[in-house]
């Protein structure tokens, strides 16, 4: 099992940028694919970009390439999403979810474990 707590949310003007966290605990770290979610008010919750903890790879929804970057610091079990650019439709609850295993799926219903989430709002 592994907890996950994120940090960093906050309000930013469009275009601005902003570093939210992920510290992850409990059991072996790399042994997760580790992505960030995010949900705005009435719509569902989306993917947004994963990485794998142990080789490191990276993916990214196709509406933050470019934009967003996810990163990790593996002596803090860390993971990082920063956000450039930013816009108002970035604007949403972030989550940071984990699932075992070395591939990192997309659906959310795939993960097992999830943070409480971090506010993001763009105005």
């Amino acid at each position: 099992h592994v907890q996950l707590v994120e940090s960093g949310g906050g309000s930013v003007r469009a275009g601005g940028s902003l570093r939210v966290s992920c510290a992850v605990s409990g059991n072996t770290y790399s042994a997760y694919c580790l992505s960030w979610f995010r949900q705005a008010p009435e719509k569902e919750r989306e993917w947004v970009a994963s990485i794998n903890t142990n080789y490191g790879g990276t993916n990214y929804a196709d509406s933050v390439k470019g934009r967003f970057t996810i990163s990790q610091d593996k002596a803090k079990n860390t993971v990082f999403l920063q956000m450039n650019s930013l816009k108002p439709e970035d604007t949403a609850m972030y989550y940071c979810a984990a699932v075992r295993g070395t591939y990192c799926p997309l659906r959310r219903n795939d993960y097992n474990y999830w943070g409480q989430g971090t506010q993001v709002t763009v105005s």
